[in-house]
């Protein structure tokens, strides 16, 4: 198609290197898929059952475009219950995943040529946002010598009279890195200092792995009202496809941003903000088992990346492992074509998540114990084959 029908806001970053992986892999049998963050496992039963609940008695129509009451006061309670800030129903947006919130948010607070700094590596959507609200998406490069914790000493020398938002993702995707609390509390200070907004995206905050924990943004002195909370349930209840999130902010935020959303979606899918309520009032057992199930398989990986001498930073959080492949003398974008290609393993490199380095590549806990166990021979063989 000719490029003047295309807007100037769409960047063309060249092929993807992911359509080159899933092209490979339909020519391919017995794909072992590690790299989208989606899990093997199916949502709880009890919360598919509240959703089919919900469409035999009606939950078919549009509900209000912030969400349903009830839901959105089950999700204050929630937030508070995990050590965050103290929210009221009207300040809570429920929307069709979490990246819709982010895009609503991105669009509704930045202004041609404001900043948003975000770590890297990071959640890529956070780059596709900042570029659509025609902004400068301003990346924090962070290291394996720190298990790649994103810093305040890293962030101040990047803030400049155009930085608006500062992106905190804890867990980090892709790196699994759950940032300490001594550095919330100075990346809090730094936001005060230079009159920032943070959004503080705590998608995996409830899958932490031993003794890590998330400290919500919100909840420090002088941050409520500059901080916006993210977060959805497709993590910690494999609700993926379902797509409801949400994002919690002060009043005189969320009644700008609520309007966007709402020309976005109108709301969120009706049965699945039913599901979703279940989810929060239901047993959390289920989210207690998923982190045992996650920590096995992680263990699983990392036991075979160490036998391969392949180095990888410590997975604190979310489900993600990130390995330096460098060893192979292979980037890590050709590593992924090459395990895809004579081993039947899907990765992603860290490039996708911009990684100033082409070195690392992710692996996805989304698979099986046996499949992880398999990959992982798969692995070795074609390592030992370079």
């Amino acid at each position: 198609m000719n490029k003047k029908f295309v807007a100037s806001r769409i960047k063309d970053h060249g092929s993807n290197i992911v359509t080159k992986m899933w092209n490979i892999q339909s020519k391919l049998e017995n794909v072992i898929a590690m790299g989208r963050g989606d899990t093997d496992l199916d949502t709880p039963r009890h919360i598919i059952d509240a959703g089919i609940h919900a469409l035999n008695h009606g939950a078919t129509h549009y509900t209000h475009p912030m969400g349903l009451v009830d839901l959105r006061k089950e999700i204050c309670k929630d937030i508070e219950s995990h050590g965050g800030a103290k929210y009221n129903e009207d300040e809570v947006v429920v929307t069709a995943g979490g990246q819709e919130a982010m895009f609503a948010i991105a669009l509704g607070i930045l202004n041609p040529g404001d900043e948003i700094i975000t770590v890297a590596p990071g959640y890529n959507p956070y780059f596709q946002a900042a570029e659509l609200a025609d902004a400068i998406p301003v990346k924090v490069n962070t290291y394996i010598d720190n298990n790649f914790a994103m810093t305040a000493e890293a962030v101040e020398p990047l803030i400049t009279s155009k930085s608006k938002i500062l992106v905190i993702i804890n867990p980090c995707n892709p790196t699994g890195a759950v940032t300490p609390y001594e550095q919330i509390v100075k990346l809090a200070d730094l936001a005060k200092k230079h009159d920032l907004i943070v959004i503080s995206d705590e998608i995996y905050s409830k899958l932490t792995f031993r003794n890590h924990k998330v400290q919500p943004v919100a909840a420090l002195p002088g941050m409520f009202e500059r901080t916006i909370t993210l977060n959805g349930f497709s993590k910690a209840y494999c609700m993926t496809g379902w797509r409801v999130g949400y994002f919690a902010a002060p009043k005189n935020l969320i009644t700008h941003l609520s309007e966007l959303h709402h020309g976005f979606a109108i709301c969120a899918p009706a049965v699945s903000q039913h599901a979703a309520l279940a989810a929060l009032k239901g047993s959390q057992s289920c989210v207690e088992d998923l982190k045992k199930i996650m920590e096995e398989r992680c263990q699983i990986l990392c036991n075979g990346l160490s036998e391969l001498s392949i180095p990888f930073s410590e997975p604190q959080g979310g489900y993600y492992v990130y390995a330096d492949v460098s060893s192979t003398g292979l980037s890590a974008s050709d590593f992924c074509l090459k395990l895809l290609e004579h081993g039947q393993v899907i990765v992603y490199p860290g490039t996708l998540y911009g990684d100033h380095c082409d070195r690392f590549v992710r692996f996805s806990l989304t698979q099986p114990s046996d499949k992880i166990s398999e990959a992982v021979n798969r692995i070795k063989k074609v390592v030992s084959s370079l």
